[in-house]
């Protein structure tokens, strides 16, 4: 990954070029962590040599996965940062499309570049914490636990 800081803190931003092979929720994981970000949007475009997207299933708790075998265009790619307990972490969404013009969707668990992922990162000066919830059976953005400063 080759990546470049746009703007400034404490609203910085961040345009990240994923490499061929990279994995892009584990890359923007990395990034996130290393570089603190306390809460975050994210946008891309690219493309994967495959993907797994899921579609949570309320009653089973768990992402169903939808695999993508194939070489896709990521059609759409948008999602936040915010930490949990192992510190921040995406939530994505992507539209993939395929060959033949139709496309798969959901919250990407995988997506493997092929040829380039490029990504816009805009973090913010404040923290945004998700707490388990147990009636959705998910750590979801709790504003009651925001926090200002630097993230």
């Amino acid at each position: 990954m080759r990546w470049l800081q746009v703007e400034e803190p404490p609203a910085a931003a961040h345009v990240l070029v994923l490499s061929p092979g990279e994995e892009t929720v584990a890359a923007l994981t990395a990034f996130s962590q290393r570089r603190e970000v306390g809460a975050g949007q994210v946008t891309a475009v690219g493309a994967f040599e495959r993907a797994v997207v899921g579609w949570y299933d309320r009653e089973a708790r768990e992402y169903r996965p939808i695999r993508v075998d194939e070489q896709c265009e990521v059609l759409s790619l948008v999602g936040d940062i915010a930490v949990g307990d192992e510190g921040p972490a995406p939530h994505l969404h992507a539209v993939l499309g395929l060959r033949d013009g139709t496309t798969r969707g959901g919250h990407l668990l995988e997506g493997w570049v092929w040829p380039t992922v490029e990504l816009v990162l805009r973090s913010s000066p404040a923290t945004l914490r998700k707490t388990y919830r147990p009636e959705a059976g998910l750590a979801l953005i709790d504003l009651a636990h925001r926090e200002s400063g630097a993230g």
